[in-house]
């Protein structure tokens, strides 16, 4: 995890505790983490509903995963492709630019992810 850059490149911030591929608590990609849980996004109720109806219910706990369930606020770890999805369905929560791994690059773009950040609040 030592040296991971964000899209910004500079240093990986800290994204929120237990969450991640690893659940370490930052956004960063090893190389057996196929979904690219790269963005660190800021939930919203219509994110987790989108979500949700796409299959992925982050909403509901999961206590075999010691996964409490998300709630509109929480920071979360996104795979890159559910975050792009999300803009096409005008439901892509914000993220932090500073938390999100540059491998989500692959899949979104910088001024996509720039138009949609926490900096511009």
């Amino acid at each position: 995890m030592e040296n991971q850059l964000n899209v910004l490149g500079t240093q990986l911030q800290l994204c929120c505790s237990h969450t991640g591929f690893t659940r370490k608590g930052f956004c960063y990609v090893p190389t057996n983490d196929s979904g690219n849980h790269s963005v660190c996004a800021i939930m919203t109720d219509e994110f987790l509903q989108f979500s949700k109806a796409e299959g992925n219910d982050l909403i509901s706990p999961n206590p075999m995963y010691n996964f409490a369930g998300l709630k509109a606020g929480d920071k979360w770890c996104l795979c890159a492709i559910r975050w792009h999805q999300a803009i096409s369905a005008n439901v892509a929560p914000p993220v932090m630019l500073e938390a999100t791994d540059q491998k989500a690059l692959a899949v979104v773009s910088l001024e996509d992810l720039k138009a949609l950040s926490n900096l511009n609040k």
